[in-house]
C-alpha cells in the first residue's frame, strides 16, 4: 500500500545549489501528458537507491495555478524494479539547460517524508546494486582479465563495470546471473535517447561510449562458457547498452551459440534487440536461442518511428519478430520503454492490447525511458486521452500477461 493516505502532499524542490527543501503548505502538480494534482495510490515513500535531482533552470508547477518562483524543480530517479507513474511539473526559463538522458519521477513531501510517484514491479538480487569496497572491483576486474588477456569484450566489459556501472557487465565478473555479450558496434536505428550514441548535435553528451570493434566469436564464446561453467541457470545476453543492434551481426552470434553448446548445455541464450530483422532473428532460433527481449516504445507506427527513427525497418517488422519468437515457443520478453502520457494514452492502450491479445509474450518488461520529457513529448506528441500509468499496466495484466523489470529464465 502506498505511505500517503490521509496526509497532505506537500512542494519538494531545490534552490540552485541544489540543496533540498520541503513546503507542505504548498501542493505541487504532476504531469501525466497534462499537468494534474498527483493521486495519493500514485504515491510511495522514496525507496532506498532513490536518487533525488535538480532540474536547472526549471520552477515547479503548484495546484491552483502559477509556479514556484525562486526555487528549482525536484524530480527522483528511481532503484531498478520499480516503474515511473507521472512526471514532474514545471515551467522552463529561457536559459534552462537540455535534461541529460535520466528517468524524471515525480518527487513530493507528505508526513516529511519524500514520496515518489511509482509502483514496484520487479525484485532480483542479481539486479540490486553491489556496492564494492575500494579497490574491490578493480581485483575482480584484473583477476578475470588475468585469465584471458587477449580478449578484447572482456577489457570492454572491464570498461563498463568501471565506468558505468553495468550490472550486466558486472555479472561477468561478479559470476552471477544474467552476463553481457556486446557484440555489435552498428546500429539500424537513431534512438533519440541513445545510450550509448547520439548525434553531434543532439545538445547533449551521450551517457556512454559506443563499443567500437566487432566482437569475435570466440571471444564471446569463453565469456559465455565460463559465466555457465560457474552460474548453472545463468544466462549470458547478445545486445547490450554499450552497442547497436546485434541482428546486423548474426552470422557473428550464430557461430558463438554453436561454440557455446558445444561445451555448455545448461543455462539461457538470450538476445536483447530492436527486432528489426525477422529473418535473421530466424535464424538464431534455429542456432539455438532460447529467449529475446524485444525493445520498443510504442505499439503505434507514428509514435515508434518518431522515436526510434529507424533505417530500413518500421514497426511491422518489430512485431512481426515478437509473433515469430513466440511462435517459435522461445521465452519473449518486451522491453517496453515507458513514458506517462505516452505509454497510458487510451490510443496506445487499445494498439497493445489488440497485439497482446493475438501474441501473448512471456513478460512485459516496464522500463523507464530516460529522456528529457519535454524533448520526448515534442517528438511524439501530447496524449488526447491519459488513463494513468496503473490503469495501463493493470490492462497488460488484465490479458495475463505478467509484467517485470529483469531478465528471468523461469
Amino acid at each position: 500500500m502506498n505511505g500517503a493516505t490521509g496526509a497532505a502532499v506537500g512542494l519538494a524542490y531545490t534552490d540552485a545549489r541544489g540543496r533540498i527543501y520541503f513546503d507542505e503548505t504548498r501542493a505541487p502538480l504532476a504531469d501525466g501528458g497534462f499537468e494534474r494534482p498527483p493521486r495519493r495510490e500514485e504515491l510511495i515513500p522514496a525507496p532506498p537507491g532513490t536518487v533525488s535531482t535538480m532540474l536547472p533552470g526549471r520552477m515547479p508547477l503548484l495546484a491552483g495555478g502559477g509556479t514556484a518562483s525562486r526555487r528549482t524543480a525536484l524530480a527522483a530517479l528511481l532503484p531498478a524494479g520499480y516503474t515511473r507513474l507521472l512526471l514532474p511539473a514545471y515551467r522552463s526559463g529561457p536559459d534552462a539547460p537540455p535534461l541529460p538522458l535520466f528517468g524524471y519521477t515525480f518527487a513530493c513531501v507528505v508526513d516529511d517524508e519524500l514520496h515518489v510517484a511509482a509502483m514496484r514491479t520487479d525484485e532480483s538480487e542479481d539486479w540490486t546494486p553491489r556496492y564494492f569496497g575500494e579497490g574491490e572491483l578493480e581485483a575482480l576486474l584484473r583477476a578475470r582479465q588475468a585469465d584471458d588477456p587477449r580478449n578484447r569484450t572482456l577489457a570492454q566489459l572491464a570498461i563498463c563495470s568501471r565506468d558505468y556501472g553495468c550490472f550486466t557487465a558486472q555479472n561477468v565478473f561478479l559470476e552471477r546471473g544474467e552476463a553481457a555479450l556486446p557484440v555489435s558496434p552498428r546500429c539500424n536505428a537513431a534512438c533519440v535517447g541513445c545510450i550509448s550514441e547520439l548525434e553531434p548535435d543532439a545538445g547533449l553528451p551521450s551517457p556512454q561510449t559506443r563499443v567500437a570493434f566487432e566482437a569475435d566469436a570466440g571471444d564471446l564464446a569463453r565469456i559465455a562458457i565460463r559465466h555457465l561453467e560457474r552460474v548453472p541457470d545463468g544466462i549470458v545476453s547478445f545486445g547490450q547498452g554499450c552497442e547497436g543492434e546485434p541482428l546486423l551481426r548474426v552470422t557473428t552470434i550464430e557461430r558463438t551459440i554453436a561454440a557455446i553448446r558445444a561445451e555448455r548445455a545448461n543455462g539461457t541464450i538470450n538476445l536483447n534487440t530492436n527486432g528489426s530483422l525477422p529473418k535473421s532473428l530466424a535464424r538464431l532460433i534455429d542456432a539455438g536461442l532460447q529467449a529475446v527481449r524485444i525493445s520498443l516504445n510504442s505499439f503505434r507506427k507514428d509514435v515508434y518511428a518518431a522515436y526510434y527513427r529507424p533505417t530500413g525497418y518500421d514497426l511491422d517488422d518489430v512485431l512481426e519478430s515478437v509473433a515469430l519468437a513466440v511462435e517459435r515457443g522461445l521465452r519473449v520478453s518486451l522491453n517496453y520503454l515507458t513514458h506517462p502520457g505516452v505509454t497510458d494514452d487510451a490510443a496506445e492502450v487499445a494498439a497493445f492490447e489488440r497485439f497482446l491479445s493475438a501474441h501473448p509474450v512471456t513478460l512485459v518488461q516496464t522500463r523507464t525511458l530516460n529522456i528529457d520529457p519535454e524533448r520526448y513529448f515534442a517528438r511524439v506528441g501530447r496524449p488526447t486521452e491519459p488513463l494513468g500509468m496503473r490503469e495501463a499496466l493493470a490492462r497488460i495484466e488484465h490479458l495475463g500477461i505478467p509484467l517485470g523489470n529483469f531478465t528471468h529464465t523461469h
